[in-house]
């Protein structure tokens, strides 16, 4: 684990999953045939508990320059800018638990913020930075 500053908010639009996780690869299916990746796009996960256990999990799009005004299905939601906490995973299609397990031991810092959520930054078809917002 390690930490790492995001220096400005991100904008991004989000389609939420039917259910997690078993929803999550039907949005991702939408999301990367609406935005491709070849546009320059960056991809996001972001999840966060709901007051019955549950967990509720949108996949995000950081869209280019050259696209326009996402339809009403996707909801804006700005990946706070400061410091998280993150842990990388490589091949993390075949070891999708490592992802949770990342998740588990960050939020259990002292520092997490309150409020906040997980996020899933994709770097690659393979690779993928787990983080967590920390307190300001």
């Amino acid at each position: 684990m390690y930490h790492v500053t995001i220096p400005d908010d991100i904008q991004v639009y989000c389609l939420k999953a039917r259910s997690f996780p078993d929803g999550v690869s039907a949005v991702y299916d939408r999301l990367h045939a609406e935005y491709p990746p070849e546009g320059g796009r960056s991809y996001f996960g972001i999840s966060r508990p709901v007051p019955d256990g549950a967990i509720t999990y949108m996949a995000a799009v950081k869209l280019s320059d050259t696209d326009g005004t996402p339809c009403p299905d996707y909801v804006p939601f700005t990946i706070q800018k400061g410091k998280y906490s993150a842990i990388d995973i490589s091949n993390y299609m075949a070891n999708l638990p490592a992802i949770g397990a990342a998740f588990a031991e960050m939020i259990r810092e002292p520092d997490v913020a309150p409020g906040g959520y997980c996020l899933e930054v994709y770097l690659s078809p393979t690779e993928l930075t787990c983080m967590v917002k920390l307190k300001d």
